[in-house]
C-alpha cells in the first residue's frame, strides 16, 4: 500500500520533473530556478540534464520502496538513496531560501522541505 509520504514523493517529483523539461525547451525562462545564477543555455543544457536525471532516479528509487517496481534492490541500498534523499533536499532547501528569486524562495522553499521530509519518512520506515 502506498504512503503519504511515497505519495508526496511521487507527485512532487513528477511535477519537479515537468518543470525542468519545460526549462529544457524554454518554455519557462531558467532565470526562475538555480537562485538566478545561470548565465548562458550550455549552463543551464547541463543543469537541467543533470535534475531530470537525478530526479528521475529519486522516483524510480521510491517506486521500487513502494514495490511498484521489481528491481532487484537490496533495501540497504534503497535506504542509503532516501537518506541521501533527504540531505540533498535539505541543502536544496538552504539553496532556494538564500534564491536571488522571490518565487523561488516562496514556492520551492515549501516544496523541498516537504520533500526532505518525505524522503526522511521512507528512510526511517525502511
Amino acid at each position: 500500500m502506498i504512503t503519504i509520504a511515497q505519495l508526496g514523493l511521487l507527485i512532487l517529483l513528477s511535477l519537479f520533473l515537468l518543470l525542468h523539461f519545460t526549462i529544457l525547451i524554454k518554455i519557462i525562462p531558467y532565470n526562475l530556478i538555480w537562485g538566478g545564477r545561470l548565465k548562458t543555455d550550455k549552463e543551464m543544457y547541463r543543469f537541467e540534464i543533470f535534475s531530470i536525471l537525478i530526479n528521475s532516479l529519486f522516483v524510480i528509487v521510491v517506486l521500487v520502496q513502494a514495490n511498484f517496481l521489481t528491481i532487484d534492490m537490496p533495501k540497504k541500498i534503497v535506504t542509503y538513496i532516501l537518506w541521501l534523499m533527504t540531505g540533498l533536499f535539505l541543502l536544496n532547501t538552504l539553496g532556494n531560501a538564500i534564491s536571488k528569486n522571490k518565487l523561488e524562495q516562496r514556492l520551492f522553499t515549501p516544496a523541498t522541505i516537504l520533500l526532505a521530509i518525505f524522503s526522511l519518512l521512507l528512510a526511517l520506515s525502511n
